[in-house]
């Protein structure tokens, strides 16, 4: 881990340009939230049988489209700056970035049109309260929350005047708001192993 990560000092606020210079271990992964850094731990196997389901349903969808989905860990500059002082790096589960010029050859540069991020013991209340109001604040158009403990999806539309908050079971097939032709079978995506 780089000297930088390694200062207690609460008050530090990192940017981009700090993020990227940082020599990692192997398996490492942080997130940067407004300047601060958050440890990721490694997802489990159920998280992984999730999201490759959800990401299949989606990738599948995507063929010949312009929009693409991209699975973590993939980094994703909400509030992208060309100086790389943008002080907040996130890493979705899947996202999907319909504007080209969002894509760059390091990351995600600006708000994804569709976040979902899967929740872990360790990344509950995190993922319900600071990233609904990031991904909100950055423009992200769609978020999903993924419960694998419950079988729920809690559905955030930022756009278009929709129920806000809405929650699926796994019994439930589901369209995605900004692709309304794609039903997403929910029974699947939680199906496990």
């Amino acid at each position: 881990m780089g000297e930088a990560l390694r200062k207690e000092d609460a008050e530090i606020r990192y940017t981009y340009a700090d993020y990227k210079g940082w020599e990692l271990k192997p398996g490492e992964r942080y997130e940067l939230i407004r300047g601060a850094l958050h440890a990721m731990s490694a997802p489990n196997t159920h998280h992984q049988l999730i999201s490759g389901e959800m990401f299949r349903q989606i990738a599948t969808y995507l063929i010949g489209k312009p929009c693409k989905v991209i699975a973590a860990p993939f980094d994703v500059r909400l509030f992208y700056r060309e100086d790389e002082k943008d002080d907040t790096v996130v890493q979705p589960d899947i996202s999907i970035i319909c504007d080209k010029e969002k894509r760059g050859p390091e990351g995600g540069r600006g708000a994804p049109d569709f976040v979902a991020e899967i929740l872990s013991p360790s990344n509950t209340v995190f993922e319900m309260t600071e990233k609904l109001q990031l991904y909100k604040e950055a423009g992200v158009r769609e978020y999903w929350v993924l419960n694998p403990k419950n079988k729920t999806l809690e559905a955030h539309f930022f756009e278009g005047g929709k129920k806000d908050g809405v929650y699926y079971g796994a019994a439930d097939a589901f369209r995605m708001g900004i692709f309304p032709d794609l039903e997403i079978d929910l029974g699947a995506v939680f199906a496990g192993d």
